[in-house]
């Protein structure tokens, strides 16, 4: 199974019209590591996704692309 944790974070971004700056803020996080994630750079830690999953109200198995989003 591919995960498109990367993908569906682009996506999610993007249908809120948010820029990686406004979702950075929102995580306490960098701009960078908003990209690193969107590109597979680097891998999400578990508070991160439990924090996006909140942010967005999914759950996390949509989030990686397990039960499609």
């Amino acid at each position: 199974m591919k995960i498109k944790f990367g993908e569906n974070l682009k996506a999610l971004r993007a249908d809120r019209n948010l820029r990686q700056e406004d979702l950075a803020k929102v995580l306490g996080t960098t701009q960078r590591r908003i990209s690193y994630l969107e590109t597979g750079k680097i891998q999400p830690d578990l508070e991160t996704l439990w924090a996006l999953a909140e942010y967005f109200d999914i759950s996390v198995d949509e989030l990686i692309g397990k039960s499609g989003y």
